[in-house]
């Protein structure tokens, strides 16, 4: 027996974005549903949640989140230098929104900023003078909050994926629509990928302003991601392929085209500016 999302969002006492965002950190166990549409909640799942230790305050605290002033605040340093560390890519954002000025707002994990801060290994980064490594990456312009969140947001949409073709699927939506094109060159196959893309629905109108800057942030623009994603989408693709041809008018023959050139291998993001770099996480993880 299941349930829908938003009838388990009240039995567990989560807000709609408290529970999206349980989902997303793997907190809430999801299932297909039944005849498609949006993924159901077994109902052992909440039994599971509801029977845990120090349940709801505990639950509530994982999917807490904050903006730059009050997560300075609980780092217990100034908000420009919470800023800094975040654009340095050492803070990763759980998620975002568009204010009315059309501003991205980023929000973090009180969970994860005070892991970060009460770590020994990064008091150098909190007081005194920044390292030299994130003060050049600053005065480059450098800002991977994008990046790091699509990182997160990347191996939530694997781990929701079912199959070679959902994974493509999955990965397609990160890369942009030219890429797309030079890597899957079948009409057919594009049309399949994106039937099965992830529902989102935080996105907005689809010609809305809001939704053309979300669609900025979701698409890679850094060389070491757009190389995974590139590499991680031709595996799938070649698996699905085995598994099951894309769909096709009957009768329709499609002349052989050359195979894309194999992509450069991944190269995870430099340990000095991310020791624990979400995107090296899913490059070992093979997803």
């Amino acid at each position: 027996m299941t349930r829908p999302q938003s009838s388990a969002a009240r039995e567990l006492g989560l807000k709609r974005g408290e529970f999206d965002l349980a989902v997303r950190l793997g907190r809430i166990r999801t299932v297909p549903a039944p005849g498609g549409g949006r993924r159901r909640v077994p109902r052992e799942e909440i039994v599971r949640i509801r029977e845990a230790e120090g349940f709801p305050n505990t639950l509530l605290e994982q999917v807490k989140v904050v903006g730059t002033a009050e997560g300075a605040g609980l780092m217990d340093i100034p908000s420009s230098r919470f800023t800094r560390l975040a654009r340095a890519g050492m803070l990763t954002p759980a998620k975002f929104y568009v204010n009315r000025y059309r501003t991205v707002v980023w929000l973090y994990l009180a969970e994860e900023l005070r892991e970060f801060a009460g770590a020994e290994v990064n008091g150098p980064l909190l007081t005194g003078r920044a390292p030299d490594r994130v003060r050049a990456r600053l005065q480059d312009g450098a800002d991977l909050r994008p990046k790091n969140w699509r990182a997160r947001h990347a191996g939530y949409l694997l781990g929701q994926a079912d199959g070679p073709w959902d994974r493509a699927a999955a990965v397609a939506t990160l890369l942009d629509p030219t890429q797309l094109a030079e890597l899957v060159v079948s009409p057919y196959e594009r049309a399949h990928l994106q039937r099965l893309r992830p529902d989102e629905f935080w996105y907005g109108a689809p010609e809305s302003p809001n939704a053309a800057i979300v669609q900025r942030i979701l698409t890679a623009d850094e060389p070491d991601e757009i190389s995974w994603l590139r590499g991680n989408l031709l595996l799938n693709l070649e698996e699905a392929r085995r598994r099951s041809p894309a769909p096709r008018p009957a009768g329709h023959m499609e002349p052989a085209a050359a195979l894309p050139q194999a992509p450069p291998e991944p190269v995870a993001e430099p340990p000095e500016v991310r020791p624990r770099s979400l995107w090296a996480r899913l490059v070992g993880r093979g997803a």
